[in-house]
């Protein structure tokens, strides 16, 4: 028998790698999608701060610009609008309905596999890059919150962009891709303002460092993408600057009616230092979003987020880099390398060490960079399977991440108790397999201990409900996150009529009815205390609800005297009664005016809910 040509066998594998990926890949965005998009409208308005004002947006143009909680432009929420533009299209396409909302995030998660599978399969193989695909689709915060509406979606996708273009201008050199990668980010700040600089460092040292251009050309196309940054994130910026105070809405969440004010306080370094005016936490007490240190993502609630993988993604970088050791400084397999476990190590380091606001979805921003790290790190240690040294590794890193899998799923005793034993037993399963002979048996054994229980994890979030603005993923109830250890319960007080700080009042169909009645004639059919109360009240009636504070009451918006002022121009018909929790420095604004209603109207009880009529002063017969 004649022996091929090595160039015909090297074009018959191409062939036949080109035959199984492609449907591989398309099979692999389609079981997100099904992940993703079956069953859901099952959390209803999700978070219905945001829902209000995508609803707002969705109404009105100049609401949909600045992001307005309400149609009558009253305040904004407290975060740039891009994640709202995208829902507030969706509405005016399908309609105002929870699935119409919730859409364009589930499609963004889709999105942000695929561009994840395409960073990775650049330099690794095909496998790798599925399972660095396929591994982000069964995150459970992943599923969690790109169901969700909050901006965590769009900003996950944008940033995975963005190493996707730093990666392309290391390969090639060239200008263009590193302007977009700075447009991605600067489009992230559009979204969560600073959290998107996060990955700022980690792109420009890599870049810096692999790009095969000179020293001099490097510098100059680093400062082109800080160009591109400012445009894509300052036109809006500036806008609202320049606009007169009087011409828009309130900026929400500062205490100046200040963007700028937001950015580098309440939603900058105040994340870092817990110093945040006028949010709920209050240093002088004590009162932080739980513990900080290394071991922060590990503890209650955190951990099964999204720290599955955790240690093996992170001994995988470590042996990868190890490997790369001896490749040229412009090897885009290790720039990749390096881009995707720099974003980890710094972004995991960020949040276990933020004293400010801080919630475990926002776990989600690093969840394609610890994906994509795994799975080339697993890819390297298979890839050298025959050597002793390299099952040994594979072994203890199967037994160790199954070991880890266990503690997590035993923080969840009620839940599927059998299940942590049957990961341990494949654990153990995978490790021998693997220090005997490494096949493909073994691998499939390892994979299915490593990955059962962040999947059993993912399918239980996508069968419940998830309300209210601190969303967990698991087997909880689907609401407000388990408190992680510090936190103080007193700053998450309710409204007294169900609606509050942190979820929106639930509005039945009859009372939304009643206040409806003759209420286009008003600016605001009703001002509310807070954001998540004003929202219930307004995705019910679907007029403007005026929310007094903003999100945390505790915004100056308006003061006593606007308020005063909009009363006797007819401009707000009721005023629902409520409280909320400890406000930080912020405005009394709120307090003032609830105090002027009580002294001012008469109480009406409208389905065991107290309003005051603020076109009826008490004593006076109209």
């Amino acid at each position: 028998m004649t022996a091929l040509p090595l160039s015909s066998v090297r074009s018959r594998l191409t062939r036949f790698a080109f035959t199984w990926e492609r449907p591989a890949f398309i099979g692999l965005l389609a079981l997100t999608a099904l992940l993703y998009l079956v069953n859901l409208s099952v959390s209803g308005w999700a978070n219905s701060f945001y829902s209000a004002a995508v609803q707002a947006g969705s109404q009105n143009w100049e609401a949909f610009f600045y992001g307005s909680s309400d149609a009558a432009n009253s305040i904004t929420v407290d975060k740039p609008p891009a994640s709202l533009w995208l829902m507030a299209l969706s509405v005016r396409l399908l309609g105002l309905t929870p699935f119409a909302i919730l859409l364009p995030e589930a499609l963004m998660g889709v999105a942000t596999v695929a561009v994840l599978y395409l960073i990775v399969r650049r330099r690794f193989p095909a496998g790798t890059a599925l399972l660095a695909g396929l591994t982000l689709a069964l995150t459970p915060v992943a599923a969690l919150m790109f169901r969700f509406n909050n901006p965590d979606a769009l900003l996950v996708l944008l940033l995975t962009l963005a190493v996707y273009f730093t990666l392309r201008g290391v390969e090639s050199g060239r200008l263009r891709w590193v302007l977009w990668a700075g447009a991605m980010v600067g489009l992230g700040f559009l979204t969560k303002q600073l959290q998107a600089f996060l990955v700022l460092p980690v792109l420009a040292g890599v870049y810096l460092y692999a790009s095969p251009r000179s020293l001099r050309v490097r510098f100059g196309h680093l400062f082109g993408a800080l160009g591109a940054v400012i445009l894509s994130a300052g036109w809006w910026v500036a806008v609202v600057e320049l606009v007169p105070a009087s011409a828009r809405p309130y900026i929400g969440g500062s205490q100046s009616n200040d963007f700028l004010e937001l950015t580098f306080g309440y939603n900058g370094l105040g994340r870092l230092t817990g110093e945040e005016t006028g949010s709920v936490t209050n240093p002088a007490v004590g009162q932080h979003w739980g513990y900080t240190g290394i071991d922060r993502l590990f503890s209650g609630d955190f951990g099964a987020q999204v720290t599955w993988l955790m240690f093996a993604a992170l001994a995988g970088l470590g042996v990868t880099l190890w490997l790369m050791r001896r490749l040229p400084r412009t090897s885009p397999a290790r720039a990749t390398t390096l881009l995707l476990g720099g974003t980890l190590v710094v972004t995991a380091l960020a949040f276990s060490f933020m004293a400010g606001i801080f919630h475990a979805y926002y776990t989600v921003a690093f969840a394609p960079a610890l994906a994509g790290t795994f799975a080339i790190g697993a890819g390297m240690l298979w890839s050298r399977r025959r050597l002793l040294w390299a099952r040994v590794v594979m072994a203890v890193l199967v037994a160790g991440t199954a070991g880890w899998g266990f503690e997590l799923l035993y923080r969840s005793p009620l839940w599927l108790p059998w299940l942590k034993w049957v990961v341990v037993a494949l654990g153990v399963a995978g490790a021998v397999l693997l220090l005997v002979r490494a096949r493909r048996a073994a691998a499939s054994v390892a994979l299915a201990a490593v990955l059962l229980g962040p999947a059993a994890f993912t399918l239980v979030t996508l069968t419940v409900g998830h309300t209210g603005s601190i969303p967990m993923a698991g087997p909880g109830t689907g609401g407000r996150a388990t408190l992680a250890p510090g936190n103080t319960p007193s700053i998450l007080q309710h409204g007294t009529i169900g609606g509050g700080l942190l979820d929106a009042a639930i509005i039945s169909p009859s009372l939304a009815q009643q206040l409806a009645v003759d209420g286009t004639r008003y600016t605001w059919v009703a001002a509310a205390m807070g954001s998540n109360q004003a929202a219930g009240y307004q995705l019910a009636t679907g007029l403007p609800v005026m929310p007094i504070g903003g999100f945390n009451g505790s915004d100056p918006s308006p003061t006593l005297a606007q308020f005063q002022q909009l009363v006797a121009d007819g401009r707000i018909h009721w005023y629902i009664a409520g409280r909320l929790g400890h406000a930080n420095g912020g405005s009394d604004s709120s307090a003032l005016i609830s105090g002027w209603v009580i002294g001012t109207f008469d109480q009406v009880t409208i389905d065991g809910v107290r309003f005051y009529d603020l076109t009826k002063p008490a004593g006076v017969n109209l």
